[in-house]
Formats: structure tokens, sequence, C-alpha cells
């Protein structure tokens, strides 16, 4: 974040204060250019410092299936069960106390989680398999058909 304080005066001096380092330079134009390329050069160090720093955060979604990926970036179900979440609990409106709500939202998440699991498939139990398992490991006899049970 760049900050400081301007003059009228060209011959005065500016601080600019940024998150690491105070430079001063005189408020003319080939000052003002070298003071813009030195912050953005710092800005894009540390740009680069930080998706250095979150490179496998980024790149965990790749671990999976490629038919995955796009359900892993999407927020839509969390988002979908907040707001199902919300409107249950504004029909109750007041409730008793802190456990009358743990009840309520945690059979709101017991009913989502069945839909997910037997009318809602988000992911193919094929996939999930190879997640699991391995891929090009066989599915153990079974395991497919108890997952969706």
């Amino acid at each position: 974040m760049v900050s400081g304080e301007q003059s009228t005066n060209a011959e005065e001096e500016t601080t600019v204060t940024t998150e690491r380092m105070t430079l001063e330079r005189p408020l003319e134009k080939s000052g003002a250019t070298d003071l813009l390329r030195e912050a953005a050069e710092f800005l894009l160090q540390r740009l680069m410092e930080l998706e250095v720093e979150a490179e496998e955060d980024v790149l965990a979604h790749m671990a999976f299936p490629r038919e995955h990926w796009r359900q892993i970036a999407s927020t839509n179900p969390l988002e979908r069960l907040n707001k199902e979440i919300k409107r249950r609990t504004d029909v109750e409106g007041i409730f008793p106390n802190e456990d009358a709500i743990v009840r309520l939202v945690g059979a709101l998440l017991a009913e989502q989680t069945d839909e997910w699991h037997v009318t809602r498939r988000y992911m193919s139990l094929e996939t999930l398999a190879q997640v699991t398992y391995g891929e090009g490991t066989t599915v153990p006899a079974g395991a497919l058909s108890a997952a969706s049970a």
C-alpha cells in the first residue's frame, strides 16, 4: 500500500511509505516515474512471494480426477446449504436456547447429507473410488454398492 504527502512545490521532498520501505523522491516527472517503477517492482516481488507460498494450496485440486475439478472449485452447494439453513432458522425466529439451534441445523445437515448421497450424486462413485483406492486399482467388491446405500 502506498501513501504519502504531496506538496505543490516541486522542489520539496515527498516521503512515500510502503509496507516494507520508505522512499524519498522529489516531486517531478522523472522522480515520480522512478518512484512508480520502484513501487511496482516491490509489489510484483511481494505478489511472486505470495504465489510461491500458496502454490500447493492453489494446485491441490489437481490431485483429484479431472472430472472433479469443476465441483471442487464451485461453492454453489455450500451457498445453497447456507441459504436453506438461513431460510429455516428465519421461519423459527427465536430459539429458546443454543441446543435448539444445534438440533435444527443438525437435522438440516443430516437431511442434506441424505439428499446428496441418494438423489444428487455430486461426484460419480467410480471417480471417487479412484481417489480413495488409487487410479488403476481394482475397487473391492461391494464397495460401490455399500457407498450408495
